[in-house]
């Protein structure tokens, strides 16, 4: 049986975790809560934990585009400059 080739960071991101687009943030952070205590335990596979990791860079990306989202509406409305980092 052919060895299965680790998928891309795109390929990862793109198809297979793309239900991620559709949560909400609270919902994102608390997937992603889970994951890491998941991870953090130890109790599953490498695969399994490949895979759990990668989900949770998509949920990562996906609260900090909602956050990113959010600081800025607030800046507009308060007419606020962004802070630079």
């Amino acid at each position: 049986m052919p060895k299965q080739q680790p998928k891309t960071e795109a390929a990862a991101a793109g198809d297979e975790f793309a239900d991620v687009k559709e949560l909400g943030y609270e919902e994102a952070r608390d997937e992603l809560a889970r994951i890491v205590s998941t991870l953090e335990a130890g109790s599953v596979s490498l695969e399994e934990s490949m895979r759990l990791w990668e989900r949770g860079e998509a949920l990562a990306k996906h609260c900090h585009t909602w956050l990113d989202d959010a600081q800025e509406r607030v800046q507009q409305l308060t007419g606020d400059e962004p802070a630079d980092d």
